[in-house]
């Protein structure tokens, strides 16, 4: 009989890739985590893993069995689900992983409208970070920005779902030329100084593919991935900005003005593990947050 606590130890080797960072995970000690792979050896009377010097890779059946592990933990999550479905659950604790902007303008107010009985606790990760809580069991739902990394991330475990597509507004100088137009052409901001988020955030890619879908390179000038910090430099004439609608709600003195032509947009998504969806806590979370994602993003004034 294979134990199926090991066998989820053996699924978080295959995610994280050492021992140490699968003991991290657990909540457990290195030693634990090779004592508990070692006892899952001989019970399925295979190598499961092969060393190399310090490090360990799984073997081909070691990855088979993994593979497994993922279904059963799917199955799991399902007797859960199916249990707490008959038992009509009203009450619980539901843990939500959102990036900032999503938790101050969908997360938050799901937040304050919460039934009594339930409570939402929250953690604030960006992207795959989410997802690796997700995948953990450390959250219950993740919330994240879907792009290349994000989208291909656990999707043999994850179950995901639209839950918003924000268009991103052109930020400029309170005494920029174009400050009274309806719109802004980003071929027209070509020769201006830019201030963008830095490298490996997803938003830089979105702002650097618009412009050179728009024919130039943007010449970045300044850096940061705090938006309130990218408004207060626009405000004071340091360069323009494309920025997620939902991260304007603030105030700024600076011009915000929607991007004509082809808008650069951000597709947000929840994810769940599968097997949870029927758990009635978590599609009481899920629709409360396609509630307050339906009016997340009106016209910039």
């Amino acid at each position: 009989m294979i134990d199926p606590r090991r066998l989820r130890v053996l699924r978080a080797l295959a995610d994280h890739g050492t021992v140490t960072a699968a003991a991290k995970a657990l909540y457990l000690s290195p030693s634990a985590v090779s004592q508990q792979l070692a006892a899952l050896e001989a019970e399925v009377g295979h190598a499961l893993l092969e060393r190399h010097g310090r490090a360990v890779r799984l073997t081909a059946t070691g990855a088979v069995l993994a593979g497994h592990a993922a279904q059963i933990a799917i199955q799991l999550e399902r007797a859960e689900a199916d249990l707490a479905a008959v038992s009509a659950g009203a009450a619980g604790e539901v843990t939500i992983a959102a990036f900032s902007t999503a938790i101050t303008e969908v997360v938050a107010p799901l937040v304050a409208g919460s039934p009594p009985r339930v409570r939402i606790k929250v953690k604030d990760a960006e992207g795959r970070a989410a997802l690796r809580l997700l995948l953990d069991g450390e959250v219950d739902v993740a919330v994240a920005v879907a792009n290349r990394d994000t989208l291909a991330y656990g999707e043999d475990v994850l179950l995901r779902q639209p839950l918003y597509t924000e268009p991103f507004d052109a930020v400029l100088p309170p005494d920029h030329p174009l400050r009274e137009a309806d719109g802004v052409e980003l071929e027209a901001l070509a020769t201006a100084a830019w201030i963008t988020p830095w490298p490996g955030n997803p938003v830089r890619d979105v702002v650097l593919r618009a412009c050179e879908n728009a024919g130039f390179q943007p010449r970045v000038e300044c850096v940061s991935d705090d938006f309130r910090a990218v408004c207060a430099l626009v405000e004071v004439g340091a360069g323009v900005a494309l920025v997620p609608r939902s991260a304007l709600s603030g105030r700024t003195r600076a011009v915000v003005r929607p991007v004509l032509g082809d808008t650069p947009t951000r597709p947000v998504f929840t994810a769940i593990r599968r097997g949870g969806q029927g758990h009635p806590l978590l599609k009481a979370v899920l629709d409360g947050l396609r509630e307050k994602a339906r009016n997340l993003t009106p016209a910039p004034s």
